[in-house]
């Protein structure tokens, strides 16, 4: 059996299981990550990091995500964060600020004064073939039919490498992100599945979040989620520029100057432990 270090990391109790790729060889089939990701059973973990060499010139690292079904996604704010930490106290780099490749695209993240992370998320996108959303129309769609049920307020689709899909409550404690969550997660509209937002406008430049994540279910963070949830308060007129985003975990700050510019998140991230995972053979 292959014995592998890891890192356990989290952002705002978004928990990451990390894995060096680059010393290492990493080969964890779906079976293994879902064992790896169960809290009884395994470490414990929302999502399984991987750092691996970068395929291009233009980038130091490229970074791999799967989330705790086993299923490999293209995203995740709160684990980029963490990524930049790990690359440099492993000595993996002297960077303060570094070029990533994921499956979404480039992402730049840098450790700033305090030992926070502010992240380049890139531009977010709206068009349904990019989210990817089996429908016709832009970012804020009519109140959309999830198996029967019509969620009663427009819902504002955003890519932020990731597709997601957020709506805005009176109330985000008695939100249905439970319920219905898992319903919009899996509607057979998005190929990719898509994460459920529930954005409550405190003031113009305060909001407070849950997130259904695809895959993981509702998540302490989640910072994609929140990156998206800016997006939509801005493109429907709610929000100014710059948001204060209060999650379950703790704040995150976003900014969004407009459309065709990028999105840059700030926020903390975090090593819990180091450790030794044995692979089960097969």
């Amino acid at each position: 059996m292959a014995t592998l270090k890891f890192t356990k990391m989290q952002g705002l109790g978004n928990d990451f299981v990390v894995f060096d790729g680059i010393r290492q060889r990493i080969e964890l089939a779906p079976a293994e990550l879902r064992r790896l990701a169960d809290r009884r059973f395994g470490v414990g973990c929302d999502q399984v990091l991987v750092v691996e060499k970068a395929r291009g010139a233009d980038a130091d690292f490229r970074y791999r995500i799967w989330n705790a079904d086993g299923g490999e996604v293209e995203q995740c704010g709160n684990g980029a964060r963490c990524f930049v930490q790990f690359v440099r106290r492993q000595g993996l780099t002297t960077k303060d600020k570094i070029r990533v490749e994921t499956a979404g695209g480039v992402i730049v993240p840098e450790i700033v004064a305090g030992g926070e992370v502010a992240v380049d998320m890139g531009i977010p996108r709206f068009a349904p073939a990019e989210i990817p959303f089996a429908g016709d129309g832009d970012a804020v769609i009519r109140p959309l039919a999830i198996e029967g049920e019509t969620v009663p307020v427009l819902i504002t689709l955003v890519s932020m490498g990731n597709p997601h899909a957020v709506q805005v409550v009176d109330d985000v404690d008695l939100a249905p992100v439970v319920s219905q969550g898992p319903r919009i997660e899996r509607d057979r509209r998005f190929p990719q599945r898509v994460n459920a937002g529930y954005m409550q406008v405190v003031d113009r430049v305060n909001i407070r979040l849950r997130v259904w994540e695809r895959g993981v279910g509702e998540t302490p963070a989640c910072g994609t989620g929140a990156c998206a949830a800016v997006v939509a308060g801005i493109r429907r007129g709610l929000l100014d520029s710059r948001v204060s985003v209060e999650t379950r975990g703790g704040r995150l700050a976003v900014a969004w100057p407009g459309p065709g510019a990028v999105v840059t998140m700030t926020g903390p991230a975090a090593t819990v432990f180091e450790g030794e995972w044995e692979v089960q053979a097969g």
